[in-house]
């Protein structure tokens, strides 16, 4: 920190209690002085030599033969009163960045120009200002912390913008030029301080970053850092990066609970004010923030209930980027009265954001920002789809935990990305899965709804096996996964696929009926939904499918260690599957869950053509099974 020290004389100003100030001195003083509740007693010459308005309240004084003056309305109060008086008796001062701009407004009051005296107080100030405080980067930030309560003399004088010039201009200066301190409370790194394991005795050069100014600027108040950032952006060339990871800190730093997005409401305007600030800073290019960061931004506004205006908007900038958010920031609790732990309302508004946004950039690609200009905008759209869905799929797995989660809101949500390209359907799988396991008491017609919302032709093997030995997955599910799961075992290269004969009912449960009938349509009823593998089933179906998961792996399972080829292999493959289908329906029969019309008269997959058995059923086909 810098400091100018003032006078030669020994600092004679003594105390009497709390409220009495006065000069040792042989000399008797002749004049009082009040300063609120403070009275110093001291001498007209060194004053009034150097104060216009000392003069002018002494004569007035004497006119009305009074010894005392009252001074009620000084900047900087008795400290900054005695600053001066200091300076007029020739008494060793300092000055330094924290009183400075006090002592600048007391002698601005006191009329302490160059007019009167040569090298008067304001005169020497100004030139402290000029050589040190704007020239020094930490000193211009404590300088304009002090103006807050000197208002409007630090207007008048300029102070304020002086300061805001000096530190926009030094925060955009080349990095190379920065003695590095990233922030003036920062710790030493090891090798600045030598006890790095690795320091040599060289010390290297440590790399600014271009936002090495962000933490300091985190010491100011609000009003005074919009002002700040206010006068970067419109005098200097900043990038929407650097200005967007600024506004992070000062959020981190200034909202307590921020980071874990628990704001605390002990001082709902003061918190409200901040977040609204940050948010009419936000740069508008895309990218320029984090969605980490708006996501928190957005919780903050909803618990400090700001406007719909500064909601809207964010929601708005959320939607742009919702491919970049993780399912943690994305579980807003539901407001005070709500059964529901969680805020899916939010969500579901972000996602319609997300959408929305997806189609108008697809529609008009020269929407998309240059944060992006290195894809191609349909790429861009599918894959930040993908993402989107995978990010749907985890926050209905968790919000699936919530008892009072309606089935509406689930499949609603989830309805919303169906169209979306996904590899695999692994974790809508597990929300539903999930779903079911805490709501084991809804409706057939409900339990229908969400399973219908899976393709179980895009599950993975490990997801397969788990869904053959789910006592909670309604029968028709089980037979679709052990159906794709032979589809995907028994692929060959070059000559097709085998399928396994199934059953006339076991298949009319299948995606699409039999892949041959029409029928299948009237014929399969809400109990094939409701229908569940027994626990004997299960563990027979887990014994089969575990032996087929290991042939399919080491190629050593009964006549799989010694079939010569591919194709060899997937027979044998299939008919370990049409096995597991035997099973099932064999014991299906014997509990009388079948119908002895439904076997008679549904086909079996055989039965249709070729292109209906090697092709994989489609969602929509799926989804037109009643």
């Amino acid at each position: 920190m810098k400091f100018m020290k003032l006078g030669s004389k020994p600092d004679s100003f003594q105390g009497d209690g709390e409220n009495i100030r006065y000069v040792a001195t042989e000399l008797a003083t002749d004049i009082v002085i009040s300063i609120g509740d403070i009275k110093f007693y001291l001498h007209k010459f060194p004053l009034l030599s150097k104060s216009v308005r000392l003069q002018k309240l002494v004569a007035s004084a004497n006119d009305d033969n009074s010894d005392e003056i009252q001074i009620g309305d000084i900047p900087g109060g008795p400290a900054a009163f005695e600053i001066c008086v200091k300076f007029c008796y020739g008494m060793t001062v300092t000055l330094n960045a924290y009183n400075v701009v006090a002592a600048r407004c007391a002698a601005e009051y006191l009329e302490m120009y160059e007019t009167i005296e040569k090298g008067n107080l304001i005169y020497k100030i100004e030139v402290f200002f000029n050589s040190s405080i704007f020239r020094s980067w930490k000193d211009s930030i404590i300088v304009l912390q002090t103006t807050k309560s000197l208002h409007p003399w630090v207007e008048e004088l300029k102070v304020v913008s002086r300061c805001l010039d000096s530190i926009s201009s030094k925060a955009l200066i080349d990095t190379s030029k920065v003695d590095w301190s990233y922030t003036y409370n920062r710790k030493k790194l090891p090798s600045e301080n030598g006890s790095d394991s690795h320091w040599n005795g060289v010390r290297k050069q440590q790399v600014v970053p271009k936002d090495w100014w962000v933490e300091d600027l985190c010491e100011l108040q609000i009003d005074l850092y919009k002002r700040v950032i206010t006068t970067i952006k419109a005098k200097y060339m900043i990038s929407s990066e650097v200005l967007g990871e600024a506004l992070s800190a000062y959020a981190l730093r200034r909202l307590p609970g921020f980071a874990k997005g628990v704001i605390q409401t002990n001082d709902m305007a003061k918190h409200r004010s901040l977040v609204e600030t940050i948010l009419w800073l936000l740069p508008m290019e895309e990218g320029s923030v984090s969605c980490s960061f708006l996501l928190r931004l957005l919780r903050a506004v909803i618990l400090l209930e700001c406007g719909e205006m500064e909601k809207n908007e964010l929601r708005r900038r959320i939607g742009q980027q919702l491919d970049e958010a993780v399912v943690p920031d994305l579980l807003f609790r539901a407001p005070d009265g709500e059964e529901m732990l969680y805020d899916v309302d939010t969500v579901q508004s972000l996602v319609e954001e997300f959408i929305m946004h997806n189609r108008c950039a697809q529609a008009d690609p020269s929407l998309e920002s240059e944060f992006h200009e290195f894809k191609m905008p349909h790429q861009r759209g599918s894959d930040a789809m993908a993402r989107v869905a995978r990010l749907v799929d985890g926050y209905l797995a968790e919000i699936a935990r919530d008892p009072n989660l309606p089935v509406s809101r689930f499949v609603g949500l989830a309805n919303l990305v169906s169209g979306f390209p996904r590899a695999t359907h692994d974790g809508l799988y597990r929300a539903i899965d999930m779903y079911l396991k805490e709501h084991p008491d809804i409706s057939k017609s409900e339990k229908k709804k969400i399973c219908k919302m899976m393709d179980c032709s895009k599950l993975s093997a490990d997801a397969c096996m788990h869904a053959v030995q789910n006592e909670r997955l309604p029968l028709r599910v089980v037979v679709q996964v052990l159906f794709f799961e032979q589809m995907r075992t028994t692929t060959t290269t070059s000559s097709g696929n085998t399928t396994p004969t199934l059953p006339g009912p076991i298949a009319a449960l299948l995606p699409g009926g039999s892949h041959g009938s029409s029928r299948s349509a009237t014929t399969n009823t809400e109990e094939d939904w409701d229908g569940v593998p027994t626990a004997e089933e299960i563990k027979a179906l887990k014994g089969e499918l575990a032996s087929l998961r290991l042939g399919e792996k080491n190629g050593n399972h009964d006549g799989l260690k010694n079939s010569g080829n591919a194709a060899e292999k997937a027979k044998m493959k299939g008919q370990l599957v049409s096995k597991i289908f035997s099973k099932l329906w064999s014991s299906k029969e014997k509990q009388g869950e079948l119908s002895s019309s439904d076997t008679s008269e549904s086909p079996s997959p055989s039965s249709g053509n070729a292109g209906d058995t090697k092709s994989t059923p489609s969602r929509s086909r799926r989804h037109s099974v009643s």
